[in-house]
C-alpha cells in the first residue's frame, strides 16, 4: 500500500503539551536469537495494544530498523506513558520482566529509551511533499501557511 504524498508544506498542530519518547534496541551477540528476538516481538504486541485503547495516551509511533533500531513514539503525557509502563495488566510489564530475566544482567542485547516533554509552542515541524508522517500524522496535521510558514513563525506560533 503507498501512503498517499501530499504535495504542499505541512506542519502539526498539537494543544497543550505532549511527550516524545525514543525508545529502541541494539543486537550485540547476533547468534544468540533467543536472547533478543522476543525483545523484538514484544514491540509490535504493545503498539496494537496502545492503538486499540483511544483512552491509552498513545498518539502515533513511526519505526526504522536497523542495529540499533528505534521507535519514535507521541504521547498524550508523560503520565500516560508512566501509567502504560508500570500496568501489570498491559503487555509492556511482562515484556520488562522478561527482558530483565533473560538479558539485563547480560550483553547480548541491549535497549534504551529518551523521553522529552514538550510545552506548548516548543516545538515545530515541517512535511514537503511527503505523506502523513511523524507528529503530524500522531496528531493535526494543517497546512504551513501564513505565519506558519517559516520555522521560526511556527516556534513562535504558539498553537495553543
Amino acid at each position: 500500500m503507498t501512503a498517499t504524498i501530499l504535495a504542499k508544506r505541512m506542519t502539526a498542530e498539537v494543544e497543550g503539551e505532549f511527550v516524545v519518547f525514543l525508545i529502541g534496541m541494539r543486537i550485540n551477540v547476533f547468534w544468540k536469537i533467543h536472547k533478543w528476538l522476543p525483545v523484538a516481538l514484544a514491540m509490535p504486541r504493545m503498539i496494537r495494544e496502545l492503538s486499540a485503547d483511544k483512552d491509552s495516551g498513545f498518539l502515533g509511533a513511526e519505526a526504522w530498523f536497523g542495529n540499533p533500531s528505534i521507535m519514535l513514539q507521541y504521547w498524550r503525557s508523560f503520565d500516560h506513558l508512566e501509567w502504560y509502563a508500570k500496568n501489570r495488566a498491559k503487555e509492556h510489564w511482562p515484556a520488562w520482566v522478561a527482558f530483565n530475566k533473560a538479558v539485563a544482567g547480560n550483553h547480548d542485547v541491549g535497549i534504551w529509551h529518551e523521553t522529552y516533554r514538550v510545552r506548548p509552542g516548543d516545538y515545530e515541524c515541517v512535511y514537503n511533499n511527503m505523506p502523513l508522517f511523524g507528529l503530524a500524522k500522531a496528531t493535526r496535521p494543517i497546512e504551513a501557511t501564513g505565519n506558519k510558514e517559516t520555522a521560526a513563525g511556527r516556534m513562535r506560533g504558539r498553537y495553543g
